[in-house]
């Protein structure tokens, strides 16, 4: 486990160090999700976290279906019966 010191700073802003943001991939202006877990803050990027939720949904879609696709086309179908 790799310790690093950030700072709170005006605003509840919080300054996380170089090292972390670049082990992170965070670049400025990127999302994070923050959750506390028996009192430690844990960060992880938004991209990652919805990467997970996607790859643990795609076991329930059979192969060679776009759920975009269908919810465009429901969404269609929809438009055209008002």
């Amino acid at each position: 486990m790799n310790a690093e010191r950030g700072r709170l700073v005006s605003g509840g802003r919080l300054q996380i160090p170089a090292r972390v943001r670049r082990e992170l991939g965070l670049k400025d202006g990127d999302a994070v999700v923050m959750r506390t877990v028996e009192g430690e803050l844990r960060l992880r990027p938004l991209r990652d976290v919805v990467a997970e939720v996607q790859a643990r949904l795609r076991r329930y879609v059979p192969e060679g279906v776009s759920l975009s696709d269908e919810l465009i086309a429901d969404r269609r179908a929809e438009a055209e019966r008002e």
